[in-house]
Order: structure tokens, then sequence, then C-alpha cells
């Protein structure tokens, strides 16, 4: 009864203990499918955020100026959210000869490298002082590449992976040339199902997890890349992401419509989480590590906030486009990534199918 009652009061304390708000909405300068927010990155410092998708352009903002901006502020029922323009809020942009699907802050680079994949099989390094590419591989045989990230211990001797629709997960040290490769690993064997996601453990372990089309999820160890030390089994559809929440668990989303916690110790789910609406595209995943929040997008255009410890979202939020929309309109939220920074503060960011940009604050209740 006690521990009854325990689970009763921590998640009433999930569904009210953060305030959350829009803040600032960043148009795009395409009103069509074609500027799709495929991947949204914040820098080591936090200050400086980083979006790609299919616009074949790498484009940068300043949180400070987004969050500072007092130009077109709505009044009525929008009072004191910022309408901005993207032209004028974007600092500076890099065009990139593929459409995007993914980015990553090299470590050990002081935020002057950014990692990306694309559409075509080739993650490449990009030198942002420079503006220029001063890295490249093309090992996934022309097939896309959904996913790159990069170990965080190591410094400049991190290394990289990437996971791509030949299904298999390459892992690569960015010193060495092109035609070196630290290993490969098929997480689905003869199958071939796509890798769709690839992350190392944050808190510098030696995990590295890794999401299927074959519906599941595996954990693999660096040190030991022959065989998963852990297959974690229980989507019904396509695990299109996965994160480390820190380094006993992690969260999966599936296009079944549903995230799980998972415990990294013995491949247990912890918490299963419904409520967004996602059977088709990839809608995005982020974890704010400090607050322990989940966010996601939503086929039904919607930001979707979860507090690991309640498995209905404790926060929701229509991302509606500016002007009027139709019953045929198949716009939907398409990535999200929370500002690590903070305890009692938060900033999340949205991106949607059109290439609008949200941004949220959100504070803890006293």
């Amino acid at each position: 009864m006690n521990t009854h009652r325990t689970q009763k009061q921590e998640e009433e304390e999930a569904r009210h203990e953060w305030d959350l708000s829009l803040s600032t909405v960043v148009s795009s300068s395409s009103s069509s499918a074609s500027d799709v927010v495929g991947a949204i990155e914040f820098d080591p410092t936090d200050n400086i955020l980083a979006t790609a998708g299919i616009s074949r352009k790498i484009r940068f903002y300043g949180l400070t100026s987004l969050l500072r901006t007092t130009a077109g502020v709505c009044g009525g029922a929008g009072g004191g959210v910022n309408f901005v323009d993207q032209t004028n809020a974007c600092e500076y942009y890099i065009c990139t000869p593929a459409k995007l699907s993914s980015l990553r802050w090299r470590p050990g680079s002081c935020g002057r490298v950014i990692g990306s994949g694309d559409y075509d099989g080739v993650v490449t390094e990009y030198d942002l002082e420079k503006r220029t590419p001063v890295f490249e591989r093309d090992e996934h045989g022309g097939r896309r590449v959904w996913s790159v990230d990069y170990t965080r211990h190591g410094g400049a001797a991190a290394v990289g992976a990437s996971g791509s629709d030949d299904g298999t997960m390459q892992v690569w040290d960015p010193r060495c040339p092109p035609e070196e490769s630290v290993g490969v690993v098929r997480p689905a064997g003869l199958c071939r199902s796509a890798v769709c996601c690839v992350e190392f453990d944050p808190t510098g372990g030696h995990a590295v997890a890794v999401g299927c089309a074959d519906r599941r999820g595996y954990v693999y160890d660096m040190r030991k890349l022959v065989d998963p030390a852990l297959t974690l089994q229980g989507h019904t559809k396509t695990v299109s992401y996965v994160r480390f929440l820190d380094g006993g668990t992690v969260v999966t989303a599936g296009t079944d419509g549903c995230l799980k916690l998972w415990s990294v110790e013995d491949g247990r789910v912890i918490r299963t989480y419904e409520g967004h609406v996602n059977n088709r595209n990839f809608v995005g995943l982020s974890v704010w590590r400090n607050g322990a929040l989940f966010g996601c997008g939503s086929e039904n255009n919607r930001v979707f906030v979860y507090d690991r410890r309640w498995r209905k979202p404790v926060w929701v939020d229509g991302f509606e486009p500016v002007g009027l929309t139709s019953a045929s309109d198949k716009r939907f939220v398409s990535s999200v990534c929370w500002r690590q920074s903070g305890v009692d503060q938060c900033t999340l960011v949205a991106g949607g199918s059109d290439g609008v940009l949200q941004v949220y604050v959100g504070k803890r209740k006293p």
C-alpha cells in the first residue's frame, strides 16, 4: 500500500512539476515540405543551435538572440511569443551536397567541427571557421545514413559511428584515413534491417546503443563489438531512436507510437510511454538528463514531453503553422532537442516538416 501511494505521489509530481511555454517561432523560408528539419543539435557550450534536413543546408542560430528577440511580438492569444524570420534569425549556413538526416558536434574540437550523415550514405565533418568539409567517409554503399554520433570520452581521440539503411553501424576514427575502420556491426545479421539510430553512452562508459528497423534495440560494449551485450525486445515496429538517460537506462522510440525506458543492467522494460502519434515518420526524440524529461514530436503536429516517472505526457503543445490549415495538411513535428544545461530551468527546440522552428522554455514550479 505504501508503495502504491508513493507511485501515485510520483505521478502527481511528474504531472505538475514543470511550467513550459512557447517563447519563439522561427518561420521557414519554404511553405512546402521541402524544408523538413531532420536534425537539431546544441553545441558543447549549449549556446549555438544547428539544424539540418532536406534543404541541403546546415543553419546556425545563437540561442541568446532567439530568446531575446523582441521584434514581431504577437499580442492577443499568442501574447509573449516572438515571431522571427528564418533569414534574419540564422547567423550563417553551410551548403551541403546532399539532404541531411543527422548532426553531431565532434568532441575535442572546441565546437569548431560538426559531423553530418546524409541521404547519399556519406559522413562528412565540416570546419565551422572555414565553413568547408574537412573529413569524409563513404562506406555505406550509397545507402542513406540515418544517424551519426561520437564517444564523449577521449577528447580529440573520440571515435565516431554511423548507422545506415545498409544494415550496418560503421565505427571509425576521424583521425585515420577513410579506408581504415575501427569496426563494422550488423545488428540484424543477414536480414540487413536498417540501423536507424546510434548513440554512445554520454557518461563516458563503453556502451553504444543501436535502434533498428527489425523492431529491436541493441546495446554493445565497444570493447567487444562481435555480439550485443543486450537485445531490447518490446516494440512492434521500427525502433527509430535510442537515447541514454544515464549510464543505467536507455529510452527508445518506435513507429508503434510509444517510448520505452529500459534497464541497461538486464534489458528489462521499466516503463512504456504513450500519447503521441507515430506510425510512419521520424518525429525526433531527445532526453534532458538533468530533469529526466523526454521530448518527442508527433504526426498530429504537436510536441510531447514525458517525465520518466509517469507513462502519460506531462505537457503537450500544438505546432501550428502560421496561416490556415486544411484536413489534408500532413505536417508533423520532425525533430526535437533539449538544451542540457540547467537544473530548474530548461529549453526545448522543435522543428517541423515545413521547416518551422519553435523554442520552448520551462522552469520548475515552486
